[in-house]
């Protein structure tokens, strides 16, 4: 009787760990899952920044000459418009306002982005066009994800200084 307790006992333990290292085994491959898929999406965004039209889009949007949104209307018309850098704005803008949502959903992470995507610069040097086309056309948030990834990287900028020290 005691080896029948005993071969049963030990069935059981062994069913039981078997089941519990399946349920890690499978949590550790989802969790692997999820940094590929991650990691998929970053360099799938990677390779489209360094796509002609893009490079080609930020250095039109960088070269741009203005001092603020109406010097940029009267250079280049509005915003909205068929000259080539307002075009080039757009296609940056649509660009980086999906990194900064992808960002805000923690889809993405912020350290990343600031190593493979140059947003600051041009949040900066755009800022002036956004800020008045916010309130020419009254939409306040126009460009808030770009805006939002802006800010949280000049945050983790911060830290990262703050760290050094």
């Amino acid at each position: 009787m005691s080896i029948v307790v005993d071969i049963q006992t030990i069935s059981i333990a062994v069913a039981s760990a078997s089941v519990v290292a399946g349920v890690v085994y499978y949590a550790l491959q989802i969790k692997h899952q999820g940094k590929t898929r991650h990691t998929d999406m970053i360099m799938r965004l990677y390779s489209h920044s360094g796509s002609k039209e893009m490079v080609e889009a930020i250095h039109k949007v960088l070269m741009a000459e203005y001092k603020d949104y109406d010097d940029f209307v009267k250079r280049y018309g509005p915003i909205i418009s068929k000259d080539p850098v307002s075009i080039a704005i757009g296609m940056v803008i649509s660009f980086y306002e999906g990194i900064g949502i992808l960002v805000h959903r923690k889809l993405v992470d912020v350290d990343i982005v600031m190593e493979l995507f140059v947003a600051n610069a041009i949040w900066e040097k755009i800022r002036p066009v956004i800020e008045g086309a916010r309130k020419h056309y009254d939409i306040p948030s126009l460009c808030e994800w770009f805006e939002y990834l802006y800010n949280e990287m000049k945050k983790r900028e911060q830290k990262l200084q703050q760290s050094k020290t």
